[in-house]
């Protein structure tokens, strides 16, 4: 899967507070989530952002929370990837089960700026900086995740095993 989009820029240690405020934590409808997404850090960034584009982020995104309504906040506002230094391991976990598209680069976050243009292709790990013409390679995400991801999530991927399953029965 081919990913392209607009550079939104965060610094290190951006909480799942900071991305869904905790007073929005009483729904999981993704809609209302996505309406809410940064609003403490940026009060204008939904009404910012375009669907397709990408977060690059400092080291430990999404710690804080275990819950995943950080991830399909990011994804209902119209996030489709995410690139950072380091995750925090439960937010890495709940982006891929809703099916959330996230890698790991310090070279990318290192040499991006706000406003860039990213093509990052998911099946050979290659992100490309089309606004300064760079190429990186990044970690290959297992064949299992990239199936997760495509078909949008875990509970998703569930339900299409369970449909195979059961013709081969």
């Amino acid at each position: 899967m081919i990913i392209k989009g607009k550079v939104w820029k965060f610094k290190d240690n951006i909480d799942t507070d900071v991305i869904i405020p905790a007073r929005y934590l009483n729904t999981s409808d993704p809609k209302e989530l996505g309406l809410h997404c940064m609003e403490d850090y940026d009060s204008e960034f939904v009404k910012k952002i375009n669907q397709g584009d990408i977060i690059v982020a400092g080291r430990n995104f999404g710690c804080g929370s275990s819950r995943e309504h950080a991830p399909i906040a990011l994804k209902a506002a119209g996030v489709s990837c995410i690139i950072a230094q380091s995750f925090a391991r439960i937010f890495f976990r709940n982006a891929i089960n809703i099916g959330l598209p996230i890698f790991e680069s310090v070279e990318v976050v290192d040499q991006c700026s706000p406003g860039n243009i990213l093509e990052v292709d998911t099946v050979q790990g290659v992100i490309k900086n089309l606004s300064k013409d760079k190429v990186y390679k990044t970690n290959l995400l297992p064949e299992f995740i990239l199936k997760v991801i495509s078909v949008g999530g875990l509970r998703e991927y569930v339900k299409e095993e369970l449909k195979r399953r059961e013709k081969n029965v």
